[in-house]
C-alpha cells in the first residue's frame, strides 16, 4: 500500500490542502493521505485553535474523497516532531511525505533532519516564489501541478471580519460559524 503523510496545523484546513493531496494521490498512485493536524508544532508560538477542532474540521474536509484520512497520530502533549510520526508509520512499504516547497527548503534544521531525510520520499509541492536545494540523500518528487497561494492566516483574518473565504470547503465554514471559531 502507498501512503503518504500530510501534516500541518491546518488551522483551518483549506481546499487548497485538500487539492495538494488529491493531486498527490492521483500523481503518484497513493493509496492513502493520512491528514494529520499537529498537535503542539515545534515551528509555530502562540495559540492555536484546540486540536480537536482542527481535527474535526479536517474530517469534514476529507469526507468526500476515501483516499484522505484523518489521524489523530499526533494528538498529545508532545511536540509534534516528524520523525516521531515517521517512525510510527515505518513498514515495509515506502513512505511519501508531502511538503510545500517553503516548508521543504528548511527542512536541514528539522528535529533529527537527517533521520527524516532518510526515511521518506518527499512529494515537494510547488509554491509561487519559493525556490529550494535538495539535501544529499534526499528522495524528492516534484509536484508542480498544483499553485493555489493560500495562506491560513489570511483565512483568519477574513473569518474575523465574519466573511467566508471562498477557499474554505462549506462543511469546515459551517462548523467554524457553529463553534465560533476566529472571532
Amino acid at each position: 500500500m502507498k501512503t503518504a503523510t500530510f501534516g500541518g496545523t491546518f488551522d483551518p484546513i483549506h481546499r487548497a490542502h485538500v487539492e495538494v493531496a488529491k493531486a498527490a494521490a492521483n500523481s503518484f498512485g497513493l493509496d492513502q493521505v493520512l491528514m494529520i493536524p499537529a498537535a503542539n508544532p515545534p515551528h509555530k508560538q502562540g495559540t492555536m485553535t484546540p486540536f480537536e477542532d482542527r481535527y474535526r474540521m479536517v474530517e469534514l474536509a476529507c469526507a468526500a474523497d476515501p483516499r484522505l484520512i484523518p489521524s489523530r497520530m499526533e494528538e498529545g502533549r508532545e511536540k509534534s516532531y516528524s520523525i516521531l510520526t515517521i517512525e510510527r508509520l515505518k513498514s515495509e512499504h515506502p513512505l511519501y511525505f508531502i511538503i510545500g516547497a517553503d516548508a521543504f527548503a528548511d527542512i536541514e534544521t528539522w528535529y533529527r533532519a537527517k533521520d527524516v531525510i532518510a526515511s521518506v520520499e518527499f512529494i515537494v509541492v510547488s509554491r509561487p516564489g519559493h525556490s529550494f536545494d535538495v539535501p544529499p540523500g534526499a528522495r524528492v518528487h516534484r509536484l508542480e501541478t498544483v499553485e493555489l497561494p493560500v495562506s491560513s492566516s489570511d483565512i483568519r483574518a477574513t473569518i474575523a471580519h465574519g466573511v467566508m473565504p471562498p477557499e474554505l470547503p462549506g462543511d469546515v465554514w459551517n462548523y467554524i460559524q457553529h463553534h465560533h471559531l476566529y472571532v
